[in-house]
């Protein structure tokens, strides 16, 4: 391992040369000075980036058109920093299942360079991937399988998470670093997101009593984590589980409260994700050799066969719109306008459906800010869909929940158009029973709406 001053004096021409594949550490664990020297060195030429949901905002050369010129940008999962270049078709959008990723690292894609963020070492002599395991870990042992480089950046303030490291040997370069990372602030639930939050919690959040195991959780960032968060904790819940993807600050919450105990997961008995992010300095440093919170590689977090043996799996993303068949899409606005990625959504639904008492929610409210309905007739043409009607997904807005399951095609139409708004509602029933494509749905079997539950009776209160 060479201790560096600068990041130029391993982010050169000399060490990564034409033709070099680099696979970039994301999210909080992005490692900002190293990809900021990357940008700005234009000597650096015909070379492949590869990265999953790039934070931070120290490196804003790295997206310039004329960067992109010499540098192909390869994005796994579009942020703030990648979205323009992908969008004008300077950078390349891959959609990928993130427990896919770490295969493809060790064979399609093949990185000769990892740039990433380290902490430690610790009395081992062993460094923490921090924040992102993700397929960093993947990224890194086909890089010394083949001869290649890894560079790091040891950021002072990135926490020592537990559960996945690599020997200082697997190091070749390290340039030790100190500025904050990324943070993901709490953003409170207004009234929609509260009664997503409700519904949620009060019919598909099991409680752990006795020999009875509570839910497995995962769910992200946003209003509609927090409200889940808050409603459980207004509940009493107790002896809940945590295996997800991504661990922020509503998770935080549960465990800090002694909400999540773990002791109904099987093996592992500790919350795991791959990836981490906080809303400020002080949940990072809380994540510092706690072990009861450790990091994984996505192929494992997000594999289908270890989500269906978690007991009671409740899975909880969102979603841009859904149609009445049940369409559901996540990381598009249009078949071109690329907003996220597929990222792990897919993965949790369908590991979801074969835990045992497990279930896959999409929670969404009715509209978007500027009042656009996200309950639509039809998927936009030639957009990626992140799960399909055969997957069998709870949907839930603020107006219900629907579930799909044993229902027909136009049975499903009719639910679903109970989850937008009133105006919207009727004008999508009217569409369904004018259009004889539903196949005329009939309804004298259901007593009310088929698969549809509202706001009122899923919380108790109607």
């Amino acid at each position: 391992m060479k201790i560096i001053n600068s990041a130029d004096e391993a982010i050169n021409s000399t060490v990564i040369k034409r033709g070099t594949t680099i696979y970039a550490s994301g999210n909080a664990a992005a490692p900002q000075m190293l990809l900021e020297q990357l940008g700005k060195d234009l000597s650096i030429r015909h070379v492949a980036l590869y990265s999953v949901l790039l934070l931070g905002d120290g490196y804003p050369s790295l997206f310039t058109k004329e960067r992109c010129q010499e540098l192909t940008h390869r994005v796994l999962f579009n942020s703030h920093n990648t979205r323009e270049a992908v969008n004008k078709g300077w950078a390349k959008y891959h959609p990928m299942h993130l427990s896919e990723i770490p295969r493809y690292a060790r064979t399609g894609l093949g990185p000769d360079v990892v740039l990433a963020t380290v902490s430690g070492p610790d009395h081992g002599g062993n460094y923490s991937l921090g924040t992102t395991v993700e397929s960093v870990l993947a990224a890194i042992q086909t890089v010394k399988k083949r001869g290649g480089t890894v560079i790091v950046e040891r950021n002072e303030q990135m926490p020592f998470v537990l559960g996945t490291t690599i020997p200082g040997d697997y190091i070749d370069y390290l340039l030790p670093t100190s500025y904050p990372l990324p943070v993901s602030p709490v953003k409170e639930p207004d009234d929609r997101a509260r009664r997503i939050g409700e519904i949620i919690a009060s019919r598909y959040v099991k409680d752990g009593t006795g020999d009875t195991p509570g839910s497995t959780l995962q769910y992200g960032i946003g209003e509609v984590p927090e409200a889940v968060t808050t409603a459980i904790l207004e509940r009493g819940y107790g002896d809940l589980g945590i295996h997800t993807e991504l661990f922020a600050s509503a998770m935080i919450k549960l465990v800090k409260k002694g909400v999540v105990t773990n002791r109904w997961k099987k093996n592992i008995n500790f919350s795991v994700s791959s990836i981490f992010l906080a809303a400020d300095q002080e949940e990072y440093d809380w994540l510092d050799y706690n072990s009861s919170v450790q990091s994984r590689p996505c192929d494992y977090t997000n594999s289908i066969f270890t989500i269906a043996q978690q007991p009671n799996m409740v899975t909880i993303n969102s979603a841009i719109g859904v149609d009445l068949a049940g369409n559901i899409w996540a990381d598009s606005l249009d078949a071109r306008k690329i907003y996220s990625g597929v990222g792990g959504q897919a993965d949790f639904i369908r590991g979801a459906q074969y835990s045992p008492g497990g279930v896959a929610i999409i929670a969404l409210k009715s509209t978007t800010g500027k009042g656009q309905s996200k309950i639509v007739d039809r998927c936009p043409a030639g957009i990626t869909t992140t799960a399909i009607p055969a997957d069998q997904v709870i949907l839930v807005t603020e107006h219900g929940a629907f579930d799909p399951r044993r229902l027909s095609l136009g049975e499903r139409a009719v639910g679903i158009s109970h989850l937008a708004e009133p105006e919207e509602r009727d004008r999508l029933l009217k569409m369904i029973y004018d259009d004889p494509a539903f196949h005329k749905p009939d309804l004298t079997m259901w007593k009310g709406v088929p698969g549809f539950t509202p706001y009122e009776k899923a919380v108790g209160r109607g």
